[in-house]
């Protein structure tokens, strides 16, 4: 089991502390206040330190606890949209931020280690040009470490606000090719699995719950298994890797690690565990389990 974090040298984000509920992260020059219902500790900072550092803040509607709706209350001076850079080896790519009413700033930073892997497994693959399908895709921070890399990428995503949003991240980083595609992500699979294509990456971030664009139910224990099994037969056998990420509160990484042996006939470069980012005073803030692998 592998415990996977950003790299320090990402100077563009920082988590600067965790504790009560709540997280206070740095994106470039700007410190966000946000709910995060897994930091169960006490805060290091006090307070009035938290107050200070923080440049938005995110309340949600009448304090529900699981509930991600609210509201941020920016500082003077705290704009609306601002940019990051990533960087990690020959990896660069430049994202767009911004103030959601879902808490949400237009970024997955434990995502970072995934990112790297995307990139260099795609570099990896020989004798032809890759080809990745990235699903559940959000603004694309997997989208651009394929396409940097080379691929040949298909962007799928139910929201047309956030596929726009993702398509000014590829134009911010100076990429191009990228195919959008807005699209319920497991109608998208069916149709690929009946037309015979084949992809040499594919990347799985599903949420808990979600809507397709002409309001198709998506459930994570309901439709997860219908989507690997479609995957699998999207995978190449061959010169291709996989990365699956679940988010939902209580699940396993060991859970992640049976369904990619189960359905991707248990490779041997499988990795499987969770995502996490260290605060600045060291407390460990679990975001997710993962499964990846190549072959």
């Amino acid at each position: 089991m592998k415990l996977l974090c950003p790299q320090t040298s990402w100077s563009d984000y920082e988590m600067v502390d965790s504790g009560g509920y709540e997280k206070l992260e740095r994106f470039g020059n700007y410190t966000v206040r946000r709910p995060e219902p897994q930091a169960l500790w006490e805060k290091g900072l006090s307070e009035e330190e938290w107050k200070k550092l923080a440049n938005a803040s995110f309340i949600r509607t009448q304090g529900k606890f699981n509930d991600d709706r609210g509201d941020w209350f920016p500082k003077p001076g705290m704009p609306e949209q601002w940019k990051i850079a990533y960087a990690s080896g020959d990896l660069k790519f430049t994202m767009r931020l911004g103030l959601t009413s879902f808490k949400h700033v237009g970024v997955f930073p434990e995502q970072a280690a995934n990112w790297d892997f995307i990139y260099e497994k795609t570099k990896a693959i020989t004798g032809e040009k890759p080809k990745v399908l990235n699903l559940f895709a959000y603004t694309g921070g997997a989208t651009l470490a394929a396409c940097a890399a080379g691929a040949e990428t298909v962007h799928v995503d139910s929201i047309k606000q956030v596929v726009s949003w993702a398509r000014e991240n590829m134009e911010l980083s100076g990429l191009d090719g990228i195919r959008w595609m807005l699209d319920d992500a497991l109608k998208f699979v069916e149709r690929e699995v009946r037309r015979g294509s084949q992809y040499n990456g594919i990347i799985l971030d599903p949420p808990a719950y979600g809507r397709g664009p002409n309001g198709e139910r998506w459930v994570l224990e309901d439709n997860l298994a219908a989507i690997l099994e479609g995957c699998s037969k999207l995978l190449k056998p061959t010169n291709s890797f996989l990365v699956l990420n679940l988010y939902s509160l209580g699940y396993s990484s060991i859970i992640a690690e049976n369904l990619a042996k189960q359905y991707f006939g248990n490779p041997k470069q499988l990795e499987y565990g969770e995502l996490f980012i260290p605060d600045s005073l060291g407390k460990k803030l679990p975001l997710g389990v993962f499964a990846r692998f190549s072959r």
